[in-house]
């Protein structure tokens, strides 16, 4: 459903291998969607798959589909729908039917409410599995929201609305898809979060483990880096420079103070090696912060990532 202004809601799904869950998925994205009475576009993204996922895309309306030429992950797939989506409010889910199209309407309530980014919460997740898939799926969670520094229950479900805005400028190639919601946090997002409801996957298996976990933290401790000091690096490297040329100049002086007041030998003391090693440290660290100052000031707007499609459907 779409008007001369465009569309309110965008719907994105990035697939992979999921030939057996696209009529389905469709039919009920439809029913949903136009009940909303708004209008509203789907956005299918088929990461290259090896089975029949783009070709069960073609007759299917209104659809807007891609096709990537090669696996680019769920990240940059859902970057590319949203490169393409026209929306105020963006949408996204899974493609294999985890994900109830249904809990869509409450989400765009909650946007409508005043929040800027809404997750959803699979409370029921893993149950009879607590200590093989739910307690380490809690554990996870907890982690993952400790570094970021906000919280929310479940980091992993991808059914969730944004407002339009604090997608914008989000590192599509380079980040996980877990960071989309920190990084709205960062810019200042009202977050909050649903129960949603949850069904265990029909066909095929699941592409992400637990071990998925360890990434994300690794992406989120870059992320909260990136956000203190990608404009200003002089700061973080002079920082620690400025502590390494302290403790140069601390261990100088109490070399000084024996020599004067002790008649203690240079040589005989590891002082002098300490010294130096700091003081070549602090000021490497200084003129490292020089430099990425430099590259920062003289740095021209990144190039947008090109997404490489080989295919596309407009219904």
């Amino acid at each position: 459903m779409e008007m001369e202004k465009g569309p309110y809601i965008s719907v994105i799904v990035p697939f992979f291998n999921e030939e057996h869950t696209i009529g389905e998925l469709h039919r009920r994205l439809v029913s949903v969607l136009g009940g909303l009475g708004k209008p509203y576009e789907i956005i299918f993204i088929d990461d290259s798959s090896s089975d029949q996922t783009f070709e069960r895309m073609r007759g299917l309306r209104p659809l807007r589909a891609f096709s990537l030429t090669h696996n680019a992950g769920q990240t940059k797939a859902f970057g590319l729908g949203f490169a393409k989506s026209r929306g105020e409010i963006i949408v996204t889910l899974d493609g294999d039917l985890e994900n109830f199209p249904e809990d869509i309407p409450k989400l765009v309530v909650k946007i409508e409410a005043g929040a800027d980014v809404v997750a959803g919460w699979r409370k029921h997740r893993w149950q009879g599995q607590y200590l093989t898939r739910r307690l380490p799926s809690l554990l996870a969670n907890r982690l993952i929201s400790w570094v970021s520094g906000y919280r929310i229950h479940d980091h992993g479900c991808f059914l969730r609305a944004y407002r339009r805005k604090f997608l914008e400028g989000f590192d599509f190639q380079g980040a996980a898809q877990r960071m989309v919601v920190s990084y709205a946090a960062l810019q200042g997002a009202r977050i909050t979060e649903i129960e949603v409801g949850y069904a265990p996957r029909k066909y095929g298996v699941s592409k992400f483990g637990l071990m998925r976990t360890f990434e994300v933290l690794i992406d989120l401790l870059m992320l909260q880096f990136l956000h203190r000091f990608d404009s200003r690096p002089r700061h973080f490297f002079g920082a620690f420079g400025l502590v390494s040329l302290f403790f140069s100049g601390v261990a100088f002086l109490l070399m000084v103070y024996l020599k004067v007041f002790k008649a203690v030998p240079f040589i005989i003391t590891p002082l002098p090696l300490v010294v130096t090693l700091f003081f070549v440290v602090g000021l490497q660290l200084m003129l490292m912060g020089i430099l990425a100052e430099i590259i920062v000031q003289k740095r021209n707007k990144e190039m947008p990532f090109v997404f490489e499609v080989k295919d596309t459907i407009e219904a």
